[in-house]
Formats: C-alpha cells, sequence, structure tokens
C-alpha cells in the first residue's frame, strides 16, 4: 500500500475494510483525511488506540465508522484515495462494494485494490482458504470497469497497474515462503 500511495499529495481518502486501521493511520500521520470503515468495532477501537500513539495531530484526522461494507454507499466522487485492501466477500459482493468504490472516487484520485489472489491458494501461502472469496486482476477490473449492471453506474477509471504481485512472508514453520496477491490501481482522470 505505501508504495503505491507514498508519493501521492495527501487529500481526503476512504479505507474499506479498514480492520484495525494500520493503513489509515499510515495515511493520516501523512497528512491525509482519512475515513476508516470496517465492520468490526473491536478492530476499529484498536484503531483508535494506534492513531492515538501517533505524532501529534494523527488521531484527529482519521474518522472511524462500524458499518457492513455490502450496505455502505460512499458519497460519489468525494475521495482523493480509495483503499479497498485485503477485503474477500463473494464475487456478488465484492462487485456491489468495489463499484460503490469507483464511484466514490473524485477527479484525479486513485483506487486501490489489494487481495489475496486465486493462484494463492497452489502457488502462495496464507489468506482464506474459500475460492469463492479469492480473486483476480481481472476480476476486479470487471467489477470496477466493466459494464455497468443495474443502477451501479461506473465512473470512466484508467488502469495505471493491474497485476499479481508475489511478496515474501514468512511460512509456519518459520520458512520464507511467498503469498500471491492481486493488486490493481485506477485512477479518474483530471477534471477538464
Amino acid at each position: 500500500m505505501a508504495r503505491e500511495t507514498g508519493s501521492l499529495p495527501p487529500g481526503r481518502a476512504l479505507d474499506l475494510a479498514a480492520g484495525e486501521g494500520r493503513n489509515s493511520v499510515w495515511l493520516a500521520a501523512r497528512g491525509w483525511r482519512v475515513t476508516a470503515v470496517d465492520f468490526s468495532a473491536v478492530a476499529l477501537e484498536r484503531g483508535r488506540r494506534l492513531a492515538a500513539r501517533q505524532p501529534s495531530g494523527t488521531a484527529d484526522r482519521v474518522t472511524w465508522v462500524a458499518a457492513d461494507l455490502t450496505g455502505y454507499r460512499p458519497e460519489p466522487g468525494a475521495y482523493d484515495l480509495l483503499l479497498v485492501v485485503y477485503l474477500h466477500l463473494p464475487a456478488g459482493q465484492r462487485r456491489t462494494v468495489l463499484r460503490r468504490a469507483a464511484r466514490a472516487v473524485a477527479a484525479g484520485g486513485t483506487l486501490l485494490v489489494v487481495g489475496h489472489d486465486s493462484v494463492n491458494l497452489t502457488e502462495g501461502i496464507g489468506g482464506p482458504r474459500d475460492p469463492g472469496v479469492l480473486f483476480t486482476p481481472g476480476d476486479v477490473l470487471a467489477d470496477t470497469v466493466g459494464e455497468a449492471v443495474g443502477q451501479e453506474s461506473v465512473p470512466d477509471l484508467e488502469t495505471v497497474r493491474a497485476e499479481r504481485v508475489r511478496r515474501p512472508v514468512t511460512g509456519p514453520d518459520g520458512e520464507p515462503a511467498e503469498a500471491v496477491d492481486a493488486l490493481v490501481r485506477l485512477r479518474r482522470p483530471p477534471a477538464r
């Protein structure tokens, strides 16, 4: 996440599936105003505590929201950066969440989706073992920039990066291993 977003100028960010808030806090420490959304109030409380231990002002730049992402509707066109990191839902629910996320990206903004790739089951280690919640970069592109379904129209987004990435992890016996992630970075063109 840091590699993909570190060079972006701070603005307004939305972190969907924020968990314990590490990404949200990292962004806030760099000047972003972040809305961190997760279904777990316990995880969000841990995020609040993490933010409170950071440099002055960091905690004030994060708003914590407990919500089920399958029903959450972010404000369209409102965010300069939208993160969906390790959110694993069945395909239909994932598509709904990602289409809403895509619509929330402001002109000139970025949508970053990272998760365990489908091939991680056979070529990697860690992550969900249910193939029904894993995805590929192609799945994310179809969910976000493919044909609109129903009333969930999708804004014009440009593909910056869409690929499988391998990252080093520690295996269950302490040995070096790899996890395979799907990484998709999309950008909405700036307003003309």
